[in-house]
């Protein structure tokens, strides 16, 4: 006969911390904002850039932090009207709190497509900047964010510089030593007609960009 599961208790208690979630949040932000320059950024963008600080435990992000003044607005418009979101890796997809989306949105990322191994190959590219090809006919009004692969957002910008459908915004936040940089420079500098949200240099990564994410899906900061 199986043994019938106790109820866990709570260690002892042994050292002296805040273990209220709500006021860990609550001191957290406040120091983000005691730390960081914020008045370099769109109004709009303050609790984006926070969120995205609160991420990564590093308060000099906002330094690199470049955001398009219609950014916040498009994305939380499109975001508010259901618009799905579009991401290049399953890390930023599982980042993202589906409490904040305000109408349950769909958030897509083709990395498990069966078909995009031989599409990659066909390409000659990552299979995270071929995932985006197979959600093309999804692109149309949604908030694509890419935190992982500087390949993706490469190929996005020329995927919408041949006429692909236009997203309403674009979070760039890719990660690394090769290409990261650039594509962020790209994105910066390429007008494809979308607002955009990136970090410029190498840093990036899938909790960079979720955070940013789940402060567009809700504007109440906690």
């Amino acid at each position: 006969m199986p043994s019938t599961p106790t109820t866990p208790t709570r260690p002892t208690r042994r050292f002296e911390y805040v273990d209220d979630g709500a006021a860990i949040y609550r001191a957290s932000f406040a120091t983000i904002r005691a730390e960081s320059r914020l008045d370099s950024l769109p109004a709009d963008a303050e609790t984006v850039a926070v969120r995205m600080v609160h991420g990564t435990g590093q308060t000099d992000l906002v330094d690199d932090l470049r955001v398009h003044p219609a950014l916040v607005s498009a994305a939380r418009s499109a975001l508010r009207a259901g618009a799905p979101i579009l991401t290049d890796a399953r890390m930023v997809a599982s980042g993202v709190t589906r409490a904040r989306l305000p109408r349950d949105n769909e958030v897509l990322c083709a990395l498990g497509d069966p078909r995009l191994p031989a599409l990659a190959r066909e390409m000659g590219t990552t299979r995270s900047a071929a995932a985006l090809s197979l959600l093309e006919d999804r692109l149309e009004g949604s908030v694509v964010a890419i935190g992982n692969a500087p390949t993706a957002l490469f190929h996005l910008l020329e995927m919408l510089l041949d006429g692909a459908p236009r997203p309403a915004a674009i979070i760039g936040c890719p990660v690394g030593f090769i290409g990261a940089a650039e594509s962020k420079d790209a994105l910066v500098a390429t007008d494809v007609g979308v607002p955009w949200l990136t970090v410029l240099g190498r840093r990036g990564g899938s909790a960079m960009t979720a955070s940013a994410l789940n402060a567009l899906a809700r504007e109440e900061e906690l």
